[in-house]
């Protein structure tokens, strides 16, 4: 009875997200960067493919925050829908990336010399552009910039093709296709998944779901295979061969429903590490109501070739960057 009450309580908090028009969410890394240096240590990276000190501590205080803006319930919207969104991907210190799609445009701002610092990939100061950089010099500056986004994905298109031959049509699945995957999620974690309810304060409930990793993802996609003449192409599932070696170890998430409303989930990753040094290793997802993403005050528009011109200026600066550091020895 608990097994059917957990599962039917989930199957309501994900139906009532599906009602909204908005959905805003969290998502962060519950781990510090010493356990991520240690599993990048146990991977036997190659000589020099490290992970870098400050890849590990951004990694580790990253959040990233998205919010779907819909003209209709989001569970009945296709992408012609969606009206606005916006993500933004910072850390302790502040905001490193943001953008937000709204209307025709697209925004972007970001913190280039702390990204550069923490990918540990110099960019030259903006003043160093050339002059046809023009406004791809504010984004250096870390100042809000904008662009016509069909303009964008036009030229994606006709950069990504033959010459002569036609646009391949978007990848998409139709409502029927998403149904079938969703029937087939909802079968296997009513077989493989076991539930547990604990109880709350101010209408608190906490609803742990465990499952074996293996066996999970080997039935899911044994779920799906049969849909495989659905899917957009490209999205190719592996064989139960390739997931032979993932490790069968029990993963639970714990679903956090406030009122019958989904506000958190906490997935345990540390057993999936199998490494006894890795004490704590979670992914952290929060909901909160949707907020309507807004157009950013004074934007400086790109035209695609300032976009160009940018791109070209950094890759010049880049490389006389790296000629600088050559030795003198062999010159």
């Amino acid at each position: 009875m608990e097994q059917l009450s957990a599962g039917k309580k989930l199957d309501q908090a994900f139906e009532k997200l599906g009602k909204e028009k908005s959905i805003s969410f969290e998502l962060d890394l519950d781990v510090d960067a010493a356990t991520l240096k240690q599993l990048d240590a146990e991977s036997e990276p190659e000589p020099g493919d490290e992970l870098p000190d400050e890849a590990a501590e951004l990694i580790s205080g990253a959040k990233i925050s998205v919010t779907v803006e819909s003209r209709k319930p989001i569970d009945e919207s296709e992408e012609k829908d969606f009206v606005g969104m916006a993500m933004k991907f910072s850390n302790p210190d502040g905001d490193l990336i943001e953008y937000r799609v709204v209307g025709d445009y697209t925004y972007i701002r970001s913190d280039v010399e702390a990204l550069g610092k923490a990918m540990d990939v110099p960019m030259p100061p903006a003043d160093e552009l050339p002059p046809e950089a023009g406004g791809f010099k504010k984004a250096l500056e870390g100042e809000w910039v904008k662009f016509n986004t069909k303009e964008m994905e036009k030229i994606g298109e006709e950069m990504g093709q033959e010459p002569g031959s036609e646009p391949s049509p978007e990848p998409s699945l139709d409502a029927r296709t998403q149904k079938k995957l969703l029937d087939a999620l909802r079968e296997v974690i009513a077989r493989e998944v076991d539930f547990k309810t604990a109880g709350g304060e101010d209408g608190t409930e906490h609803i742990t779901a465990t499952a074996p990793f293996r066996t999970l993802i080997t039935e899911l996609i044994g779920e799906i295979r049969p849909l495989t003449a659905d899917l957009p192409p490209g999205m190719d599932l592996p064989a139960d061969e390739d997931l032979k070696d993932a490790p069968d170890t029990k993963v639970t998430a714990d679903f956090t429903l406030k009122n019958g409303e989904l506000t958190e989930v906490y997935v345990d990753l540390a057993k999936l590490a199998e490494s006894a040094k890795v004490k704590k290793l979670g992914l952290v997802l929060k909901m909160s109501a949707g907020t309507k993403p807004t157009t950013p005050a004074g934007a400086t528009e790109l035209d695609m070739d300032e976009i160009m011109g940018g791109f070209a200026g950094v890759m010049m600066q880049d490389a006389e960057f790296g000629e600088s550091g050559l030795p003198d020895e062999g010159l």
